[in-house]
């Protein structure tokens, strides 16, 4: 990983949707389209990424665990560790049609797919 970020230590959610989210190769992965908050922890439990498609028509979307993100204020972009492969085999949903998040089995499976360990378990 690339350690010559400067990476914040607090950032309002508006500043984060929208930002452009790349891998460590530097190839476009998309962008930030919302944060998701767990309420009963007061913690974000995933971010939004939108993955293909043209002018936003048809958008994969993508829950990625927040904590596989990492902030480059200077280039004022995200970086996600993942090969564009790993991102397009990713369990995906789109636009209209969302998970149910009402229980965590799902929000599991994402953040296995990804390597991290779920923040609640």
């Amino acid at each position: 990983m690339n350690t010559n970020f400067s990476s914040p230590s607090l950032l309002s959610a508006t500043t984060i949707i929208n930002t452009s989210v790349e891998n460590e190769a530097g190839e476009n992965l998309g962008k930030i389209e919302e944060l998701m908050v767990d309420l009963n922890s007061g913690r974000i439990a995933y971010a939004v990424l939108s993955f293909g498609g043209f002018l936003g028509m048809g958008d994969k979307l993508f829950a990625i665990p927040f904590e596989a993100l990492t902030f480059d204020s200077v280039e004022e972009k995200i970086i996600l560790g993942v090969d564009k492969e790993v991102l397009k085999n990713a369990p995906g949903f789109d636009k209209d049609n969302w998970p149910d998040t009402s229980k965590h089995a799902w929000l599991v499976d994402v953040y296995e797919y990804y390597g991290y360990r779920p923040y609640w378990s």
